[in-house]
């Protein structure tokens, strides 16, 4: 499908770590300068949502595809993406599969495909074999963290391709940070059963109440030491908990880049389903390999 006309090019973000690969395409999508309208403005909704239209989706794509570069002959390369669903599943690709594929993973060494998955506060991560010519994408929410999908990605490329963490340059996309990824107390036990530095990755912020703090002996209890205490708020690093992951499997800190962009607080730049409620469209990470 050729490319729909836009007004302005499609906003693609390229990770500093990838720098200077030429065989390398990559890129982070965004919200802006697309053809979908039900996300207020002209949007680059690049996932197939119950509130957009087919039609939509597939020119925003392949405006997506043309500013990643990702052509040939004025042809956009195939596009591999997942039925997502929060897992540790990884598929290795040559090729668009005969049937949809469902997980959260996908790799390959294949030239002139492109590999993608779609993000709307989870973190897309891009792992690249810089010696063998391989690349792999992650969607990366806390159930796939805490099942460690991109140190499972890395020992799928490892198998597939022969990779090996000291060639592997990494890339964490634009997701929900720290200081706006609000979770349950459930969700920190688990981080801290699984990982070493799991008490690390959260802070815990007390609630304010103005009135509480106004009027404190409207809310004296019994209980030593006079009052009762109000609830904390527990936010994960969830960057911070893929950046140590990456590291504890071998791969260099200084090969790994983050992007500083939190979804949640930019809703007019990204797609947030939690700053939204719900009803928002889907970025993608993708990556690919020129032909030599």
């Amino acid at each position: 499908m050729p490319a729909a006309h836009v007004s302005s090019q499609p906003v693609i973000l390229r990770a500093e770590s990838f720098a200077g690969i030429p065989w390398l395409v990559h890129g982070f999508s965004t919200r802006q300068n697309g053809v979908s309208k039900v996300y207020g403005g002209s949007t680059l909704n690049l996932g197939f949502t119950k509130h957009d239209t087919r039609r939509a989706v597939a020119r925003n794509r392949a405006v997506f595809l043309q500013g990643l570069g990702a052509v040939r002959n004025q042809k956009p390369w195939p596009l591999v993406t997942l039925r997502q669903i929060h897992s540790d599943l990884i598929h290795c690709v040559s090729g668009p599969p005969d049937e949809p594929l469902v997980g959260d993973g996908l790799i390959t060494n294949a030239p002139e495909i492109l590999i993608a998955i779609q993000t709307a506060d989870c973190l897309p991560v891009i792992l690249v074999d810089t010696k063998n010519r391989a690349v792999g994408v992650f969607h990366a929410g806390w159930r796939g963290t805490i099942k460690r999908i991109v140190e499972k990605g890395m020992g799928e490329m490892r198998r597939c391709f022969g990779t090996r963490p000291r060639d592997i340059k990494a890339a964490i996309g634009p997701g929900i940070h720290g200081c706006c990824y609000e979770v349950g107390p459930e969700v920190r036990e688990q981080f801290e059963s699984q990982f070493d530095y799991g008490t690390e990755l959260f802070r815990e912020v007390k609630e304010s109440d103005p009135v509480r703090e106004k009027y404190p002996l409207l809310f004296l209890t019994a209980r030593a030491p006079g009052h009762s205490e109000l609830p904390k708020k527990i936010f994960l690093d969830l960057v911070e908990a893929n950046r140590r992951q990456l590291i504890e499997i071998g791969v260099s800190p200084r090969k790994i880049s983050a992007s500083p962009l939190c979804t949640a607080c930019l809703p007019d730049m990204l797609f947030s389903h939690r700053a939204e409620k719900g009803v928002t469209g889907r970025l993608m990470g993708a990556a690919g390999i020129r032909s030599r």
